[in-house]
């Protein structure tokens, strides 16, 4: 990649402008036109990979045979009434089928509308999947299973909508996936396609729902192709000693395509890229990740990106196994993470690895945006430290304004949405005077003097508070820190404190630990005991290297209930909403403030 070349420029009031001087490169016309132009040139090259739920083999999908589905199903969704006034909305999570589902409706100008899942099979109100659907009002709804979406479906009351699965258990109400898949094309679908412009809505993406109900963001193909612009204007092979424009990369992914991350910046960036994506069927639990270790084995990829909660359990396996570490290594030339902050713990350790496996270190970047925004500034150049975010892409304006004592960070570019679907009234509040859409995080510079060091992320500005004291406690950079050394005991905590006198956690355990200590100890009362104890000195070990109380913990309270979805305290990412959980939880607030100490409550 390029070396960072900003422009900065100083402003009244202390607002600070920042872009990039290289100009954005390459791009795709629409995404559908990239999907096709890939087929043409690589028509034999796989595209997609999955393992069969029922044979557990990898199944292979070609660019050429995507393509040809695609424009099947296209022609289906024309013929069913779907358009740029009416959606696709997909109930399922990552697939094949799914993908084809996606990359179809573009193709004819009809917005997909990817849900999230547990909206469907974790809810017992499906609030707000019904919110969703209000929102965009789909023609056509897809569910690749019916049986575990029926209820979910049966909750949105649509009987004008076309309803399609590829497991329709008998249902004659239900449309079937392979038979709309073998539709004949006729030339509608190419003149839907030559109709795209920068402006056709190719996505509805949902914002997480953490502060509030999910908010519908019309995600065009100008934004989503300027996104790949804007990192093909970083793209610098002639410093890539090892590049060969004949590489075919390999992706393993297991992020979810209601996302940005997930769906423009991975399963697009591969697309472009002409790459073959591995659909991981596991995900960071307790429960699942093993299934991302074995696909680790058979996929050896060479690129990776995911949480870094992910990258944790898998520097743990990985300290662990060396056949799984020469694995992911053999092939790997970076490791991408987003959604929160890596710790310097854990860099270290999978440095530490990259080195034992390949002895070199490895780059480890990062990407930051949002839902509204597509992916804004990257990490390009080499780094020794985590926590920035990056620089601007080429093609975006950031715009820091001071806010308190932080800059709070806004952007402006082709790939910033225009506004959500049907919310004027929320629309101007998100944009300031000058057009620039406010993201709500605040940033600071490496070096004040060289913009060139990048930015480094300073948490939401409305998530930090105040002490008692007049200390401001900034909970974005506090929370990562203090998670990571009480790692492995704990998988997030919530920091509370405002006007109190001194900072205090609510903190979840890891679902490993407990499982462990409970084992182990022969009991819950004991496991709690064990865990408190070791928590307890973790924490006095944290607060020994923190100079004030604005970053000394004094009191913990370990939570077992988990973080809820219905009520928005977690994202289907892994995003805890810190405002949330204290409001929805503030008998555990105020218990760990309680004098003399309440029961459960550590004192440190």
């Amino acid at each position: 990649m390029k070396a960072p070349d900003i422009d900065m420029t100083h402003a009244e009031g202390g607002v600070i402008y920042l872009k990039a001087r290289q100009l954005p490169g390459d791009r795709p016309r629409t995404i559908p036109h990239c999907l096709d132009q890939r087929a043409e040139e690589h028509p034999g090259r796989v595209f997609l990979k999955q393992r069969d739920p029922k044979t557990d083999e990898w199944v292979d999908l070609t660019y050429r045979q995507a393509q040809e589905i695609t424009d099947s199903l296209a022609q289906a969704f024309l013929d069913l009434g779907a358009g740029p006034d009416a959606p696709v909305m997909i109930l399922s999570g990552n697939s094949i089928r799914s993908a084809m589902v996606m990359l179809a409706a573009q193709k004819i100008g009809a917005p997909a509308a990817p849900i999230s899942v547990p909206y469907s099979l974790m809810s017992s109100d499906f609030e707000k999947l019904r919110h969703c659907f209000d929102a965009v009002k789909p023609a056509i709804v897809f569910a690749e299973q019916l049986a575990p979406f029926k209820r979910a479906i049966e909750a949105l009351h649509c009987p004008a909508c076309a309803i399609f699965s590829a497991e329709t258990d008998g249902d004659d109400n239900i449309l079937h996936y392979e038979r709309l898949a073998s539709t004949l094309v006729s030339p509608a679908v190419t003149h839907a396609m030559e109709r795209l412009t920068d402006k056709s809505i190719g996505k509805y993406l949902f914002t997480s729902g953490s502060t509030g109900m999910p908010k519908p963001v019309p995600t065009t193909q100008g934004a989503m192709c300027s996104m790949i612009a804007g990192q093909e204007g970083l793209r610098d092979n002639d410093r890539d000693p090892e590049y060969d424009p004949n590489r075919v990369d390999n992706l393993l992914d297991w992020l979810p395509w209601n996302h940005i991350s997930g769906s423009n910046v991975n399963f697009n960036g591969a697309i472009w890229n002409g790459a073959t994506f591995w659909i991981d069927g596991g995900k960071p639990t307790a429960a699942l990740f093993q299934e991302t270790i074995r696909n680790v084995r058979d996929c050896r990829p060479s690129s990776f990106g995911t949480a870094p909660i992910a990258l944790s359990m898998l520097a743990d396996a990985m300290e662990e196994d060396d056949t799984l570490l020469e694995a992911f290594f053999e092939n790997m030339r970076s490791i991408g993470y987003g959604g929160a902050t890596l710790s310097d713990d854990l860099y270290d350790r999978l440095q530490k690895l990259a080195v034992k496996a390949t002895g070199r270190r490895i780059p480890i970047i990062t990407m930051y945006g949002a839902t509204e925004t597509q992916g804004i500034t990257v990490v390009h150049w080499e780094v020794e430290r985590v926590g920035l975010i990056g620089l601007p892409l080429p093609g975006l304006t950031l715009k820091l304004v001071p806010n308190g004592a932080k800059l709070e960070v806004r952007v402006k570019g082709p790939t910033v949405m225009s506004g959500y679907l049907g919310m004027p009234e929320k629309n101007k509040e998100v944009f300031d005077e000058e057009g620039y859409y406010c993201l709500g995080d605040a940033v600071k510079f490496v070096d004040e003097n060289d913009p060139n060091k990048g930015l480094i992320f300073d948490g939401r500005v409305g998530e930090d508070f105040k002490l008692s004291s007049g200390t401001w406690v900034s909970v974005g950079t506090l929370r990562p820190d203090y998670v990571a050394a009480c790692s492995p005991l704990i998988f997030d905590a919530v920091i509370a404190g405002q006007d109190k006198d001194y900072i205090a956690a609510l903190v979840w355990p890891s679902p490993a630990i407990a499982e462990h200590y409970l084992k182990s100890e022969g009991g819950l009362a004991e496991a709690l005991e064990r865990l408190s104890r070791e928590l307890a000195e973790k924490t006095r070990n944290f607060n020994a290297n923190e100079p004030g109380s604005s970053r000394r913990i004094r009191r913990i309270m370990i939570m077992t209930e988990p973080p809820s979805i219905d009520e928005g305290e977690i994202t289907d990412k892994g995003y805890v909403n810190q405002r949330l959980v204290i409001d929805r939880r503030a008998n555990l607030v105020s218990a760990l403030y309680a004098e003399p100490a309440s029961a459960g409550v550590i004192t440190v």
